[in-house]
């Protein structure tokens, strides 16, 4: 069996970590794949918006399965080309992956199906955003209507904190030079939580839950990231909390999107905050999450692959997911600057990892017989223990083994 996976960060190490385990023979590919990916897959050297050159290599090498990783293919359309060669893709169409591409599609779609969110008002210009924060109660939240790698997300605390917020977006224009738009929300308050499901657009399976740390500094401060850190499973999320969540989140999801003839075949995730008055969506995501990709599918007793084919076969239905009883707690190793300036191609030293710790690679590459840094996130090291504190102890004694010139992590992941 061949398998592709598009993307190059922990994620995709993680995806390919996970195919590895499964595959009992068979060649794995990687589009651009980083440092760690390099040692279990082939890296192919196509750019990755290049969708109609990656679909004639897995036309040529006879890819069985891709998947995708990262939000930008899907967004811009990567599905669509592979479905209109007859390849086999997961993830969702250009359509499908509006959920997670424009905030303000989402917060309509959530208001029109009932799925209960936050309060909003909509901005497509400065003037008419200023407005709306001279009368709005503090804190707020501002999102960028469109793909910003998780950053285009800012919790403010007076006007003129959202005053800075929105220059950035309309007048600097720092995640856009062409589209501007803006969500402005209530602010919840409350524990948040990733609750992600694999469907085949009927049905669905939900993965074991995970929370992440968004903010770049300890006690969940400074601006966000794509994620510090993760762990599951997640002591909040009770059967009961679940059984909500799918009632009505998940359940009227699904069939908000058939009622809008949008067929979705791959992962929703669901970013929730469990209020007082329950689970709340703030945000939803068309692909597997990063960093809860690292703690989860490590967890995974039951094959990833047998579950991928059984969703673009539309074959979910009564399918449930073995997982181990341990638990993981992922530490991201960045770059000094992240989330702003850093500086890369610093060399990696990586000593002996102790039992019970994996690492998965983000922005790194090989060079000769050592890594480097590639990127703003570097690395994942991931703990695993029979208790949350368990693992949390490992996957930091791990981080211990590890140095690079400017190396910055949280200290309180699975603490707070």
């Amino acid at each position: 069996m061949k398998i592709l996976v598009i993307g190059g960060n922990g994620r995709e190490h993680a995806i390919c970590w996970k195919v590895a385990s499964e595959l009992i023979s068979g060649t794995i590919y990687a589009i651009p794949g980083n440092g760690g990916i390099s040692e279990i897959a082939n890296l192919v050297n196509i750019p990755i918006e290049n969708h109609q050159e990656i679909a004639a290599f897995a036309k040529r090498e006879k890819i069985d399965l891709t998947i995708v990783g990262p939000e930008l293919p899907l967004a811009d359309g990567i599905v669509d080309i592979f479905h209109k060669k007859r390849l086999k893709i997961f993830g969702p169409n250009k359509k499908a992956a509006t959920l997670e591409s424009s905030k303000i599609w989402a917060k309509e779609f959530m208001l029109e199906n009932e799925i209960p969110t936050a309060g909003f008002f909509v901005a497509d210009n400065f003037s008419t955003a200023k407005k709306i924060i001279e009368k709005v109660q503090y804190p707020v939240v501002i999102k960028f209507d469109g793909l910003a790698a998780g950053k285009g997300v800012g919790i403010v605390n007076d006007f003129q904190e959202a005053a800075n917020f929105l220059e950035n977006i309309f007048e600097k224009r720092v995640f856009s030079q062409t589209s501007n738009r803006v969500v402005i929300e209530e602010f919840l308050s409350g524990q948040e939580l990733s609750y992600l499901v694999i469907t085949d657009g009927e049905n669905f399976v939900p993965l074991a839950p995970a929370r992440d740390y968004k903010k770049i500094y300890e006690n969940d401060t400074g601006p966000n990231t794509g994620g510090m850190g993760c762990y599951s499973p997640v002591p909040i999320c009770s059967p009961e909390i679940e059984k909500v969540i799918e009632k009505r989140i998940v359940i009227p999801t699904i069939k908000g999107l058939q009622k809008k003839s949008v067929e979705y075949c791959g992962v929703v995730y669901f970013g929730l905050i469990i209020t007082k008055n329950g689970p709340q969506v703030l945000e939803y995501n068309v692909r597997f999450g990063d960093p809860e990709t690292e703690v989860i599918l490590p967890r995974m007793e039951s094959s990833i692959l047998e579950i991928i084919e059984l969703a673009i076969e539309g074959r979910l239905r009564n399918i449930q997911i073995k997982w181990r009883e341990e638990s993981a707690v992922d530490v991201v190793i960045a770059s000094g600057g992240y989330p702003g300036e850093y500086n890369t191609g610093v060399p990696i030293d990586i000593g002996s990892l102790p039992e019970g710790v994996v690492i998965f690679h983000a922005g790194t590459k090989k060079q000769s017989d050592r890594f480097i840094t590639t990127g703003g996130r570097v690395l994942n090291v991931v703990g695993f223990g029979n208790t949350l504190e368990e693992a949390r102890e490992k996957a930091y004694e791990g981080v211990s083994k590890i140095h690079f010139d400017g190396m910055y992590f949280r200290k309180d992941i699975a603490s707070l």
